[in-house]
């Protein structure tokens, strides 16, 4: 722990302030108290300092300026724009219930406040504020009569502007006041408020946590953090403060209700439940941050100097606390290798104030004349041909009646969309569906041993090297799975149409463990509140389930079941992989007949089964009208994302294309950008033409800009080729994802990768390292086959053709130029 000093404007010591890191290296203090707590004033400076100058400015501000106050809540929103909420005066008074949102503009700031309609949380002081994009969460706090425990959203993105009381069914945490909260933005308890601690109304200290999340269909649930030892429980806090670095809540300072107690520095981890004590950092009622590892304190009180506030910021290399706690470093390690990538790939340029001022005035004006036509009746309002983000409310209405002349007063009534499906049980015996009730129990009983067996994000690293996880699960079920998995891919277009939020999977290559790994990290595909987020995200997966690794079985198994369950989140496009006349060769037949003994050139067999599924797979997808996603490319004959929603199910892949249409779709799955941005012009790539046709080609920058601009797009995201850091930016318009590490177990320097891509657009990479080796034989020996006597070899007749590309090398990675990679640092 050191002590760092800052020049320039430093701010008088005190208390009861907020920091809030506005942009890299840039900090933001608002108000707190000055003096000591007998003879303290409540200010409302703004101070702005630069980490990397070590210096403090203190900004003139202009505009609307909030009064002066403490014990309040700030946090950013956009580059260089905060806003604020409640607060004390001092005297026993109240700060006003108005949101007021900063600027900073060079060295000038200026203050505009929100205008809201509507009830608001109404004055208090000691709550907590949280931004869970797009919405504002206040919890708890005084409102200058009782502690209380209600919870407020506000959706910076929908006008008219107003609070929300959010109205909980689950178990909910106690009224309190001094507690703390904060953002987790990884691991299970990604996308949740996590809260910890505070004071309640008989003055007792707390140490419970607590989640919130919001549900896809509009819910908000509270879910009680469970704690792995019951012994070794967490010491009751206020005045503290929380911090998350990855999936670690770090828990700062604070004070008991044992006066002069020292608390010790405490890291609660999500992934495990595990509590860890550390050194005490002695500080309360103070404001901290992180940078890196770094974090900072500044302000507040020392518990040896309770009545004086503190001067200076401390930093505390977190990798030094936590050198002799090999869990953590781990931790340490893994959220290093992904912190230089949570800037977005294209963050928006924030509004200027007077536009934000503009835009709020317009939006009330707006709204005002509105509500003067919604007082008598509800409207339904739909987006415009233009704008194709169309969502489906939560609630659909259900309307009932037997005969023209009955009434059909109560017969309407509003029902989750949820539940629709089992509306009909309620409607009377004219409505009943049994076919489709029973239906519905097949399909469940049908992916639960899948499901059981093979969704295991907890336990994967259990699984004995080399097992068959597949025992118990018999040839007849996977058939069934594959015949209702085809059901739904049938119904869907060639080119997909999917909106934000979403999780974005590139090769996986037979690599089961990478993926569990993965969910393991960054949440699964299923609706447990806690570990998983198919609630609030989809699922796009970018092809190349099969081949080269010894589990491809497992993977493409699991994710025929999460599209049966889920068919609406989970999206699975094709890869160059899912062809019979390739993943014969490169090893998920063989897979097929180790596993189950099968005479793979039977057509009732698996692996003939699955490779029919492949033919309906969609071969793209469009994110929100502006990203393109594929697993190759765009090659060089597609000229409009229509001609892909032409090509015909089931689809052949033609290796010596014919037609339009083939060559389209051979493309679309094996083509590749130029390995230079100044390669402005397609390229042969006689590399990826392993059957020698001369149809596969590298496309330049010349046909990725026309190409963008004439679909009205932005940005293209494909797999298709490994990468050494998982993922690879070029052009700034085409992002390269790979989520298999150390590809055919030849590239360890090879990382693994996701995108997350918010509501709001942003892009994040999610990077794992190269697994710790293990004596689990990975991927496939494909030349043993070949000398093989007997067993496979009378199943499959291995040509001169295909035993040579047996033993061709695997896929390099794509060349890593200089500077590739600035824009993520």
């Amino acid at each position: 722990m050191e002590s760092v000093n800052f020049a320039g404007d430093n701010p008088q010591p005190r208390f009861g302030h907020t920091i809030c890191v506005i942009a890299p290296n840039k900090i933001a203090l608002f108000g707190g108290a000055v003096g000591d707590t007998g003879r303290y004033v409540i200010t409302g400076d703004v101070y702005i300092g630069d980490i990397i100058q070590k210096k403090w400015k203190r900004i003139e501000a202009s505009g609307n300026v909030p009064t002066n106050r403490a014990a309040h809540q700030a946090l950013a929103i956009e580059l260089n724009q905060m806003i604020i909420f409640g607060g004390a005066v001092g005297g026993g008074g109240l700060a006003d219930d108005n949101l007021y949102v900063f600027e900073l503009r060079d060295d000038t700031g200026t203050w505009v406040t929100v205008p809201v309609i509507g009830t608001t949380p109404g004055r208090r002081y000691g709550h907590t504020m949280v931004l869970i994009k797009p919405y504002l969460i206040v919890f708890g706090g005084n409102t200058g009569q009782e502690p209380v425990n209600d919870v407020w959203s506000f959706n910076l993105e929908k006008s008219p502007y107003s609070w929300q009381r959010l109205e909980c069914s689950s178990e909910q945490p106690v009224v309190r006041v001094y507690h703390s909260a904060a953002l987790c933005s990884t691991g299970s308890a990604n996308g949740m408020m996590v809260t910890f601690g505070g004071r309640t109304n008989d003055q007792s200290a707390l140490n419970d946590t607590w989640g919130l999340r919001r549900h896809r269909d509009g819910r908000w649930d509270w879910v009680r953090a469970p704690y792995r030892s019951q012994t070794e429980q967490p010491a009751q806090r206020y005045q503290h403060s929380t911090l998350f670095l990855g999936t670690l809540m770090l828990v700062i300072g604070g004070r008991s209700n044992n006066v002069g107690e020292t608390l010790p520095f405490e890291i609660y981890d999500t992934e495990t439940s595990d509590w860890y004590k550390f050194q005490p950092i002695q500080r309360f009622r103070h404001s901290s941050w992180l940078v890196e590892q770094f974090l900072y304190l500044h302000g507040g009180f020392d518990s040896d100097q309770p009545n004086i506030p503190t001067e200076g910021i401390l930093k505390i290399d977190l990798s030094k606390r936590f050198a002799q706690t090999p869990q953590l470093l781990k931790q340490m390690n893994t959220i290093k290798a992904d912190q230089s990538f949570t800037q977005s790939f294209n963050p928006k340029t924030s509004q200027t104030l007077s536009q934000t001022q503009d835009q709020f005035k317009k939006t009330n004006q707006s709204a005002l004349a509105q509500q003067k036509n919604q007082n008598s009746q509800q409207q339904v309002r739909v987006s415009s041909a233009i704008n194709k983000n169309i969502r489906l409310a939560n609630q659909a209405l259900v309307a009932m009646t037997y005969g023209p002349e009955e009434d059909i007063t109560n017969q309407v009534k509003k029902v989750p969309i949820d539940k629709l499906q089992d509306e009909h049980k309620k409607l009377g015996p004219g409505f009943q569906d049994p076919n489709s009730q029973n239906k519905s129990q097949f399909l469940d009983q049908l992916c639960q041993p899948f499901m059981q067996n093979l969704l295991i994000p907890k336990d994967y690293q259990q699984i004995p090297p080399n097992s068959n996880l597949l025992t118990g699960i018999k040839k007849e079920m996977i058939i069934k799975l594959c015949d209702e998995v085809q059901r739904v891919l049938e119904k869907e277009p060639n080119l997909l149409r999917l909106r934000r939020p979403i999780k974005i999977y590139g090769n996986l290559n037979g690599q089961y463990l990478d993926l569990m790994r993965f969910f393991d990290h960054f949440k699964a595909p299923y609706d447990n509140l806690y570990n998983g987020d198919i609630d609030s995200q989809d699922y796009l997966f970018l092809g190349d389930y099969v081949d080269r690794g010894s589990r491809s079985l497992e993977i493409i198994l699991l994710l025929f079941t999460l599209k049966i369950k889920y068919s609406d989140q989970i999206h699975l496009l094709r890869g160059h992989h899912e062809d019979p006349i390739v993943n014969k060769i490169f090893g998920f037949a063989d897979e097929c007949f180790i596993k189950f003994a099968e005479d793979i050139m039977d057509p009732n067999s698996i692996y003939q089964r699955i490779n029919r599924v492949f033919q309906y797979m969609p071969l793209a997808a469009v994110i929100e009208d502006k990203i393109f996603c594929v697993h190759g490319g765009i090659g060089q004959t597609m000229r409009t994302l229509d001609e892909i929603e032409l090509i015909q199910k089931p689809l052949e892949i033609v290796h010596d294309p014919k037609t339009y249409q083939q060559k389209i779709a051979l493309e679309l799955l094996w083509s590749d950008p130029c390995l230079q941005e100044e390669e402005l012009e397609n390229q042969p790539n006689p590399e990826r033409d392993i059957f020698q046709n001369k149809q596969i080609f590298r496309f330049g920058t010349n046909r990725i800009n026309r190409f963008l601009q004439e679909n009205s797009l932005n940005m293209i995201i494909r797999s298709h080729e490994p990468t050494m850091e998982g993922f690879e930016r070029q052009n700034n318009n085409v992002i390269t994802i790979f989520s298999c590490p150390d590809y055919c177990g030849n590239q360890p320097l090879c990382k693994g990768s996701i995108l997350t891509i918010s509501k709001r657009g942003e892009i994040i990479p999610k990077v794992i390292l190269p697994a710790t080796p293990i004596q689990e034989q990975r991927w496939m020996d494909l030349e043993e086959p070949i000398q093989r006597k007997k067993g496979f070899a009378k199943y499959l007749v291995i040509d001169n053709n295909e035993a040579f590309l047996r033993k061709r090398p695997s896929t390099p990675p794509r060349q890593k130029r200089p500077f590739s990679q600035k824009q993520f640092k």
